[in-house]
């Protein structure tokens, strides 16, 4: 049907915890400009531990980018984990941020 959005057209958000050596390389940094270069609202935070947080919405193709972008992150990050929580879109962020 033309009504129906492709599952990658459709609006979703995830929540992303990121491990690693992800904190005082330019992580968040990193993440704000692809995230904004795909469109993407949210944020992302350092979190205590040394994890960093990525709250992304906006299409799913485009979300599903960033996380490949964070499985790599900037040079000077040693990514060794990252975990995803798919959910509905919130609609609550106008653009994508750095939340201290």
């Amino acid at each position: 049907m033309q009504n129906e959005m492709s599952n990658a057209e459709e609006l979703s958000s995830a929540t992303i915890l990121v491990r690693g050596s992800v904190q005082g390389v330019y992580f968040r940094k990193f993440t704000v400009e692809n995230a904004r270069n795909l469109g993407l609202t949210g944020f992302a935070q350092n979190l205590p531990g040394g994890m960093v947080k990525v709250f992304a919405e906006g299409r799913r193709a485009s979300v599903q980018q960033l996380i490949d972008y964070l499985h790599i992150g900037p040079t000077m990050a040693n990514v060794q984990e990252v975990n995803i929580e798919w959910s509905d879109p919130t609609g609550n962020f106008s653009d994508f941020t750095i939340k201290r």
